[in-house]
């Protein structure tokens, strides 16, 4: 029976999808975590521990427990660990995407370089360094731009500033949130060794990006020796254009022409191609300008969160599925996506403070079109949202005939969900890096 390495962080929300594909389809699996978890009820004897933050020491210690458990595949869960798993797969002699393309797509900076030298369409940007003069560096950018961190994900730390007083704000907040950020990736564990190495120097810089103007879309595909393969278009009918970029709600098929769909699946396989990726799932976000199709980044993974329940193929297989029947069978053929309509609402955070309860889930879940509704949030949680937090109060699921009738039934379910948020206090508040807040609950 053929094995498949999941690399999987502990914080991922994607555990039990990737697990249950693996049964469904009847292969063994190996659980590679960054310390040891729970996880290991599920499969005693095949858990590994690894250090995600050395990949060459990961990708040994996964060699010589192959030799008693071979490995037939590697999936990447995670954006944090595709380098590893480029690494590993590497090491096996699997089908793999390099270390460096893998290193490429994660670190903002290098993807936008690799961009300019391929002449994939994108916005023109900067890099930008904490130790600079702020008002020096806003004296040379064209507005409106974007600051964002070069690693961070889920709109994390993304601000948009419209001239130079915004500017010097948007570089002093992201500054907060990557001290922040900094201090629990070098939090200890319990041996009082650090978790998490990394240079301070790559955290004191950040990406400054002109403004591209137009609806965005979200393109999920796999790559298959460097040609592409959409599995589903995306679209975010919610206009992202800041000073925060929370994403909402995705509704697949897109609903924009024809010609302009093929145009952005073009722009998508030549930026995949200028990273050097070659293999494996691809998650690529684009907006469509005036004058065509600007990639904001690639990532060389399927899309996060629960997101993926939003999608079916076939005659019901999962994205998850398909990822690992894909990885260890590289000619297989790819089902489409189902005929219906379907799409998910990522549920806003949009107050701080500690989440107490939630009211209305019946009707929620009640209204015609709606799925599935999870919330993720448990009692006393520390809520805190964008641009310092990056994760959703929940997921709502919806499917219907039209992508129309999918964005409504999400509307509707969202509108009657009422969420109850204390505040943090001062202390909480600056402990955590955030502004001076509101006192008003979420949703009164």
């Amino acid at each position: 029976m053929p094995r498949v390495l999941l690399l999987l962080p502990t914080t991922t929300y994607r555990t039990e999808a990737f697990v249950a594909a693996a049964s469904s389809l009847g292969v063994d699996v190996t659980v590679a975590s960054e310390r040891p978890n729970t996880l290991a009820r599920l499969n005693p004897t095949a858990l590994l521990t690894l250090d995600f933050q050395n990949p060459p020491e990961a990708a040994n210690r996964v060699v010589e427990f192959s030799t008693s458990h071979t490995i037939d595949a590697v999936v990447s869960v995670d954006s944090q660990v595709v380098v590893l798993g480029a690494a590993i797969s590497a090491a096996l002699g699997l089908r793999h995407n390099s270390v460096q393309s893998a290193t490429a797509a994660h670190d903002k900076h290098q993807m936008r370089q690799r961009f300019k030298q391929a002449g994939v369409p994108s916005p023109p940007f900067m890099l930008g360094s904490l130790d600079e003069d702020r008002a020096a560096m806003a004296s040379r950018v064209d507005f409106p731009c974007v600051v964002k961190p070069l690693s961070l994900a889920a709109s994390q730390g993304v601000i948009r500033a419209d001239d130079e007083k915004q500017f010097i704000r948007a570089v002093n907040r992201l500054e907060s949130i990557l001290n922040v950020e900094l201090a629990k990736s070098t939090a200890t564990d319990d041996s009082g060794t650090s978790s998490q190495t990394r240079a301070t120097a790559s955290w004191r810089q950040f990406l400054v990006e002109q403004f591209v103007a137009g609806p965005e879309v979200a393109l999920e595909g796999m790559l298959k020796g460097g040609e592409l393969s959409v599995l589903a278009l995306f679209d975010k009918p919610d206009p992202l254009e800041g000073p925060f970029f929370e994403e909402t709600i995705y509704v697949t098929p897109s609903r924009l022409p024809a010609k302009a769909q093929a145009e952005i699946a073009s722009c998508a396989e030549h930026a995949a191609e200028a990273l050097g990726l070659t293999e494996g799932p691809v998650h690529a976000e684009l907006r469509f300008a005036e004058n065509g199709p600007s990639v904001i980044e690639v990532n060389a993974r399927s899309i996060g969160g629960l997101c993926s329940r939003a999608l079916r193929f076939g005659d019901g297989m999962s994205l998850e599925e398909l990822i690992i029947r894909s990885a260890l069978d590289g000619t297989c053929e790819l089902p489409s996506r189902e005929e219906k309509a379907s799409g998910v609402m990522m549920i806003p955070t949009t107050r701080a403070g500690r989440f107490i309860t939630v009211d209305g889930l019946s009707d929620a879940k009640a209204v015609q079109g709606i799925e599935e509704l999870t919330i993720l949030a448990h009692a006393r949680q520390p809520l805190v949202p964008l641009p310092e937090g990056g994760r959703y109060l929940g997921f709502i699921f919806a499917r219907g005939e039209t992508p129309a009738a999918v964005e409504s039934a999400l509307r509707a379910s969202q509108s009657k969900l009422r969420f109850e948020i204390e505040p943090f206090t001062d202390s909480e508040a600056a402990s955590l890096g955030l502004p001076r807040l509101s006192k008003k609950r979420l949703n009164p």
